[in-house]
């Protein structure tokens, strides 16, 4: 039975006690993916509030996710992980009770994702700079792969559950369960002992003042030509092409494909084309990372045509599958290039200017997407995010420094200090 136990959970403890918990997690957050859009629309929601709900929950990375990352390289990262668990754990308890109690309004819904959101922003740092902590060097793509594995596998039983859930106890049924898994992790975090960053960059990332440290994460970012045109790149990428999936999906799968269970049917292919896209990242060795990552990124930036596409439901859940395995793609390679080639100290930070550029600006998308398919169409809406994003990502891949990323550091040891001569690059 060993043998079949993937390597690195065997030889790293604490990764396997993250992994664990952070298993369960994602399930109820491939739940919720499912269930929030129709928790919007069964108290009376309309496209445009489907979209002004999902905005909230990621607004709060504007304000709070440069904050996070600070923190998170001056800190415990594992720590903080486990506030943000147990706040979200309440967020999404109230909400389900809300929900339940068929009392619950769209600002109702508004204001606790806000503070959902807001755990999330300190999450996500804290989560990216853990890893080296908790993972040797050599074992960090297999670690990064494993655990996009988990968040696949989500994708896929996720929405089955959901769609079962939601149409037997209502969206909030399906919250509650998201809920309970907060607590699951939560208590995982609590037990979990990572190392300690390397001796002396402790001192170097805490002993200046707030603004400092900021300026020498973006110093980190701006001296590494691959990772600051990458970040322009998933920029794009979240704020013209993912409100295709958390917005219009759900609301032409509402209005044509006869609701939640068509829709997750598309989430649950998508889903099934990441294992597949893991599984690669896992076994695969890659020379030059990001020159693969950018030339995947322009495949996942096809979901919106394909979603608009008109095909009959099997179609367009099997080319969503085929975007599920470039993204897994590159979210693993993205990852893995920042943990080797960023300073461990700073790692945090870096990360927190990505989904600041990222993730933090995609409240904008959701915000919008709604109100401008009502005035143009949700297909020429869908067709308008492809025109646009699919050409970044190509441009992505004309870059020299991105295409020449080697897969390995060298000259200076991973997790010490100082700008790397090469980097890379990071995911949402």
């Amino acid at each position: 039975m060993k043998s079949f136990v993937p390597g690195v959970l065997r030889d790293e403890p604490q990764f396997a006690r993250l992994f664990i918990g952070q298993s369960l997690s994602v399930l109820g957050d491939r739940v919720s993916l499912v269930a929030v859009p129709f928790a919007v629309l069964s108290v009376g929601g309309t496209a445009s509030d489907v979209g002004l709900v999902a905005a909230a929950g990621l607004l709060p990375m504007l304000l709070f996710t440069l904050v996070g990352g600070v923190w998170a390289d001056r800190f415990r990262r594992h720590r903080i992980m486990l506030i943000s668990d147990v706040v979200r754990f309440a967020v999404q308890g109230l909400i389900a009770g809300l929900l339940l109690s068929g009392v619950a309004e769209v600002p109702h819904l508004v204001l606790l994702m806000i503070v959902f959101g807001t755990a999330d922003a300190f999450f996500m740092p804290a989560a990216a700079g853990l890893m080296p902590l908790v993972v040797g060097p050599d074992r960090l793509r297999e670690a990064n792969a494993l655990r996009g594995f988990v968040l696949s596998s989500g994708l896929v039983l996720g929405p089955a559950l959901a769609g079962g859930l939601v149409a037997l106890a209502g969206p909030g049924g399906a919250l509650a369960l998201d809920a309970l898994t907060f607590a699951v992790s939560a208590a995982f975090l609590a037990r979990l002992r990572p190392r300690d960053p390397a001796p002396g960059t402790v001192k170097a990332s805490t002993g200046g003042t707030f603004l400092g440290e900021l300026r020498a994460g973006w110093v980190q970012v701006r001296s590494r030509t691959w990772v600051w045109s990458a970040m322009g790149a998933m920029a794009v990428y979240h704020v013209v092409v993912l409100p295709s999936v958390f917005v219009l999906g759900p609301v032409l799968a509402q209005e044509e494909w006869g609701g939640a269970a068509s829709w997750s049917v598309v989430v649950a292919a998508f889903g099934i084309g990441s294992l597949v896209g893991d599984v690669c990242a896992y076994r695969l060795k890659i020379a030059r990372p990001m020159a693969l990552a950018a030339a995947a990124l322009a495949v996942a930036s096809c979901q919106a045509v394909i979603i608009g596409s008109g095909g009959s439901l099997a179609l367009i859940a099997a080319l969503e599958g085929v975007t599920g395995i470039a993204v897994s793609l590159f979210f693993v390679l993205w990852e893995t290039a920042l943990q080797t080639h960023v300073p461990q100290a700073a790692l945090s930070r870096v990360s927190s200017y990505d989904y600041l550029l990222s993730a933090g600006l995609m409240p904008l998308g959701l915000a919008l997407a709604g109100p401008v398919s009502e005035s143009l169409g949700v297909r020429p809406t869908l067709y308008a995010m492809t025109i646009v994003a699919v050409p970044t990502a190509l441009a992505l891949l004309c870059v020299p420094a991105v295409r020449r990323l080697p897969a390995h550091a060298s000259g200076t040891a991973v997790g010490t200090s100082g700008v790397h001569p090469v980097s890379a690059a990071t995911l949402p």
